[in-house]
Formats: structure tokens, C-alpha cells, sequence
């Protein structure tokens, strides 16, 4: 594949790179899933907005920029590539922000993307239900309809930064004859709406990263459904595409890591080498971000040409999970026993982050949809294979 870009391509990445390299935080900033570096990161994201880089693929009225999805690449490469700060609003700027694009009114629209590109408003997903995990269909949490508003009942789970969030948008059953995928409503529901109590869960790093969220009679307007009433699943499986393809992780992003990766290795090469298969694993990770990056461009090129992407969004998942997992799992192998320092250790050196990075990607194979689950769909889905 030969990737050649438009003058006006080069123009833009040019004025990304400069951008950043003038407003790139001097320190780095708190972590996103304490209180202090959830608004840093809203901040960050704020000054993002006010030079039109929040969100550069939405339309310009709506708070973006108005790029196709080839400059949104770029925009990545850059942003990845200067080591900017994660982004902390991506549950509704990518997953969210793109099911309002497809299945929003012009009102709604108008009412929520602009506050979600500024991260003025930050969002929680709320799928998960304790009985309900990779199976979402089975959710119980009940939507009764009561005029021109709906009456919520029930718990979520697992919701990521739900605990610093503004608002959550979910699944909720308003058939309450209905069962599995029907009789479905997705709902944006304000987390500071009476009746609402949200409590913390740790992560493995000890951080508040999620929290479940309980709902006792709160009221929700009407207009605050996406898509018609009872057909939720629809617009949910949706927003689980734009999860599992390309947006929630861009190929940017693994590349960065595999970029860190080829580093780490170098600076400790002579302990790694003892080991040649280490050798070997880091250019696997190297080759695989690449191959992800070259993938994800030709993609790009048949969306612009009308195609869709459908089941192949659960191969995206697969791959991104994976990859992500074997590429930390082969920094722990370089650093050994350094690999255990937390950042803040005083001797953590080249170790500092990886930890952290291994991790979280300990649940990349289980978020977004199980790996067996996709495993499931691209065999029935796009094999043909029985049941």
C-alpha cells in the first residue's frame, strides 16, 4: 500500500504538529481517574475545543472542524506521536458523539456536541448490569413511561469515570413485557438527577475508574431517547461498531506504544537478548501496530468510497485488545522485576508507565464486547458458520 497525501493533508498535519508542540503541557497531568486529574483533563480538552482539535471530523457548527476521516488519522499520528495527554472524554465524544450523528435530531444534536467536544458535559456508558455483562441483551433496568418523561429503576455497572461523569447514556428496558434484544430504549440520563447514587469501584491500580450506578424513580424527559422507543438494541449496536472499529482506538495509539516498546528494548538489550524470543516479540509488536495502522487507512479508503463497516468491526476489537496485551505483557518481560515499580518509584527509570499499561490492558480483551463474543459474530456473521 502506498500512502500519498493532499498538499492540504500535509498542511494540516503540519499545523497539528506545530500546535501541539506550542501547547503540550510542560508536566505531565494527574492521572484521569482521581478527582485532580479528571479536571485537568477537562481542561486540556477544553483548550483543545477553542482551537477547533477536540473533535476536527465533526461539522463545524457542532464544534469540530469539518475533516474527513483520513485527517482525523493524521490528527491521531500527531497527537500519539507528541505524547499529548489520553483523552478523557472519548465514552462521548466517539461511542456517543457518533451514535447522535446517525440517529440524533437536529435539536439534540444541537444540544449536546458542542458541550461534549468542549468536555463541558463528560460522559459514562451505562451498559453493564450485574447480571448483564457480555451479555447485554439479558439487562433489566426498566424505563416505565409516564407522559412526556420516563421513570428509571435498576443498577449499572462497570461504568468507566461514571463517579467524576455529568452524564450517562445506556440501555433501559420501557417494555416491561419485552425480553432480550426487544423493548429496548437508549436514554441520556444526568447523573445529578434526583434518585441517582453512583459509587465507586477500584481498578487494579487502586484508582476509582469505574462505579455503579443505582437509579431509584429518576425521571428522564422524553426527548432525551435516542432513536424511536423500544428500538434501543438498534442504536446500541451502533454505538458498540464505533467501539470495536476504529474510533475508541485509533492505530495511533498502539503504535505509540510499539515506538516505546522498540526503545525500551534497545536500552536494555543486553539482559533482553539473554532471551531471544524477546527479540522476536518486539518486532511482532512492531510489525503488528504497523500492519493495524495500514489496515485501518485501507478502511478508511472503502468508507470513503460508500462502503460500511459491519461484523468486521469485531476483527478491529480482536486485534487492538490483543495486540495492546502482548505488547505490555513484552515490556514486562524486558524490565523483569523493575517491571512491578509504580511510576512514582523513585527507581522506576525506563519501567515508569508500564505497569500501569499492563494492566488496564488486562481488560481490553473483556470491554467493548468479549473477544469469545467477537470471535462469535465473525464466525456466524461473516463465515457463514452455523450456530
Amino acid at each position: 500500500m502506498e500512502l500519498t497525501y493532499t498538499p492540504k493533508q500535509q498542511a494540516f498535519r503540519q499545523e497539528v504538529r506545530a500546535w501541539l508542540a506550542a501547547n503540550l503541557p510542560s508536566e505531565p497531568l494527574a492521572n484521569y481517574d482521581t478527582r485532580e486529574g479528571f479536571e485537568q483533563h477537562r481542561a486540556w480538552e477544553a483548550k483543545l475545543f477553542d482551537s477547533r482539535l477536540s473533535m476536527v471530523m465533526w461539522p463545524t457548527e457542532l464544534g469540530g472542524r469539518g475533516c474527513d476521516l483520513i485527517e482525523w488519522l493524521i490528527f491521531e499520528e500527531e497527537y500519539y506521536g507528541a505524547g499529548a495527554p489520553m483523552r478523557v472524554n472519548q465514552n462521548g465524544q466517539l461511542l456517543l458523539g457518533s451514535t447522535l450523528m446517525e440517529f440524533g435530531t437536529q435539536e439534540q444534536k444541537q444540544r449536546f456536541l458542542p458541550r461534549m467536544a468542549a468536555s463541558t458535559d463528560m460522559w459514562a456508558q451505562g451498559w453493564s448490569e450485574p447480571n448483564a455483562g457480555s451479555d447485554m441483551a439479558a439487562i433489566t433496568s426498566k424505563a416505565r413511561r409516564e407522559g412526556d418523561h420516563y421513570v428509571i429503576n435498576g443498577q449499572k455497572t462497570w461504568s468507566t469515570r461514571a463517579i467524576f461523569a455529568d452524564w450517562l447514556f445506556g440501555l433501559f428496558r420501557s417494555d416491561p413485557a419485552s425480553s432480550r434484544h426487544h423493548g429496548l430504549s437508549f436514554l441520556l440520563v444526568p447523573l445529578d438527577a434526583p434518585g441517582v447514587t453512583i459509587r465507586p469501584i477500584k481498578a487494579l491500580n487502586g484508582k476509582d475508574a469505574f462505579a455503579e450506578v443505582f437509579f431509584d424513580d429518576v425521571r428522564v424527559p422524553v426527548e432525551n431517547r435516542i432513536g424511536d422507543e423500544g428500538q434501543g438494541w438498534h442504536v446500541a449496536m451502533a454505538t458498540a461498531g464505533f467501539e470495536r472499529g476504529l474510533l475508541l482506538r485509533s492505530p495511533a495509539r498502539f503504535q505509540a506504544t510499539a515506538r516505546r516498546l522498540v526503545e525500551l528494548y534497545k536500552a536494555n538489550r543486553d539482559s533482553a537478548d539473554r532471551d531471544p524470543s524477546i527479540r522476536d516479540a518486539v518486532i511482532d509488536a512492531w510489525s503488528g501496530a504497523e500492519a493495524y495502522a495500514l489496515s485501518a487507512y485501507h478502511t478508511v479508503g472503502r468508507l470513503s468510497r460508500g462502503a460500511q463497516i459491519g461484523a468486521e468491526s469485531s476483527t478491529n476489537k480482536i486485534v487492538w485488545s490483543e495486540l495492546d496485551l502482548k505488547m505490555h505483557e513484552t515490556a514486562m518481560r524486558i524490565l523483569g522485576a523493575r517491571g512491578e515499580l509504580l511510576a512514582s518509584a523513585p527507581a522506576a527509570g525506563d519501567a515508569a508507565g508500564w505497569l500501569e499499561g499492563f494492566l488496564f490492558a488486562q481488560a481490553g480483551p473483556i470491554y467493548a464486547g468479549t473477544n469469545e463474543i467477537q470471535r462469535n459474530i465473525i464466525a456466524e456473521r461473516m463465515l457463514g458458520l452455523p450456530k
